[in-house]
């Protein structure tokens, strides 16, 4: 395509662009698909190369392309097939659908119709020379009468020139006599301005005693802020030994109410919360004794009772294995139900979540007092749980409730703690 005229291969890029743009993808070729992506706008610009490339080697591509040639010109098409062109037929249509079409001469077709459109550059070429040099005659003719009409201007502002010359001679005139006048002025100005220093320093003297009576008032002031710093800072000692007292009631209050709870004192140590094997336990054997922790109620009670914890559960996970046979709706109600209840009775902030990838519109869940979410789309739940557990400050407890083990190694941080569901099925079947 290389030795192709411009308009001739610009045509068969603009052919082969339109033509991609309509084509299933299956139907695409494999070197084209990337062009075909691109937007209408830019797919001959960006992709030509291509484009141009595919209608010389993709037999298939190009007869698409021929056959959409074909249906614009119709007559033309016919012609070549039965291989003679018409002879009022535009050139470069003649070459296009030639090389698309591929009749027996098809490379004489071509080369006789990029001679003619190479013959029409030409003679349009020509016309444009001749068109030029005709703007270049007129625009010296406009020349020449704008440099006539010029001379005649310049020699009216010569005239002009001398007339102002003349006048400004008698300006200057009447200048230096009124600069005579403004040096007569300017040492009576100096007269008045010695005067009027005279008087000046004078000023300056009663401004000094002034200034130093103020400065005298001012460091009485310095003196009064001084004294009055001293005193602040003795308030401010008053305040620190109330706030000490305050302190010392508080750390008295909770331990009157720890008394009163009768709290009992706990053995357990951080180290022990930390899973291991215990020589001589005979559940020694990590998932075994892990399972039945995590799988407890008491425990998943015990962590609810931490401090600002956060219970996140994993909605569906829960349900289905408590209640498999209701439908979703009614697991989804009655699992929120029983969290609002925890929620109330602990204190704790409840999250649940549900997989939302087959909804378009999350459906309401009948669940006051908690946060119920629903994964957006192309999200999972447990994708959105650890993200959830990511937005948590470090060190805040967390307690994700999952049978599934993908979440709770998922989650694993420092105060994280993973429970099954089978925890929170018995803890609200209580």
């Amino acid at each position: 395509m290389s030795t192709l005229p411009d308009a001739v291969r610009a045509r068969l890029v603009a052919l082969g662009s339109d033509v991609l743009g309509a084509l299933p993808a299956g139907d695409v070729p494999g070197v084209l698909r990337p062009v075909a992506r691109f937007a209408a706008a830019k797919r001959a610009r960006l992709g030509g190369g291509a484009i141009a490339s595919a209608l010389d080697t993709e037999a298939g591509f190009r007869r698409r392309v021929y056959e959409a040639a074909a249906a614009a010109d119709p007559g033309l098409a016919k012609a070549l097939g039965e291989g003679a062109a018409p002879a009022a037929s535009d050139p470069v249509d003649v070459a296009v659908m030639a090389y698309l079409l591929r009749p027996d001469g098809w490379e004489s077709m071509i080369e006789t119709a990029a001679t003619s459109v190479r013959r029409g550059d030409d003679e349009a070429r020509l016309t444009r020379e001749a068109a030029a040099a005709e703007r270049l005659r007129e625009q010296l003719e406009a020349a020449r009468a704008s440099a006539r009409e010029m001379r005649t201007t310049m020699r009216a502002e010569i005239d002009r020139l001398k007339a102002e010359n003349t006048m400004l001679r008698r300006r200057v005139q009447e200048t230096r006599e009124r600069l005579s006048e403004a040096r007569q002025q300017e040492r009576d100005d100096e007269d008045q301005a010695g005067r009027e220093l005279t008087d000046a320093r004078a000023a300056l003297r009663a401004a000094e005693v002034e200034a130093r009576r103020l400065r005298a008032r001012l460091a009485d002031a310095e003196g009064a802020l001084e004294a009055a710093r001293r005193s602040g800072r003795a308030e401010r000692g008053l305040g620190t030994a109330r706030l000490a007292l305050l302190l010392d009631t508080l750390g008295e209050a909770a331990a009157g109410l720890r008394r009163e709870l009768a709290l009992p004192a706990s053995t357990l140590a951080p180290a022990d919360t930390v899973e291991a094997a215990v020589p001589g336990d005979p559940l020694a054997g990590g998932a075994v004794g892990r399972a039945r922790g995590v799988g407890d109620p008491g425990y998943l009670d015990e962590l609810l009772a931490l401090p600002r914890v956060h219970l996140i559960v994993d909605g569906y996970n829960v349900t289905k294995a408590a209640w498999p046979t209701m439908p979703l709706d009614a697991q989804r109600s009655r699992l929120g139900q029983g969290l609002a209840a925890v929620a109330a009775r602990t204190g704790s902030e409840v999250t649940l979540v549900f997989d939302g990838a087959d909804v378009t519109v999350p459906p309401p869940v009948a669940a006051p007092g908690i946060r119920v979410r629903f994964s957006p789309t192309g999200q999972t739940a447990d994708e959105l749980i650890r993200r959830m557990v990511r937005a948590e400050p470090e060190g805040r407890p967390v307690v994700v409730v999952s049978s599934d083990r993908e979440v709770a190694e998922g989650v694993r941080r420092p105060g994280v703690r993973s429970v099954e569901s089978v925890a929170l099925i018995g803890l609200l079947s209580r």
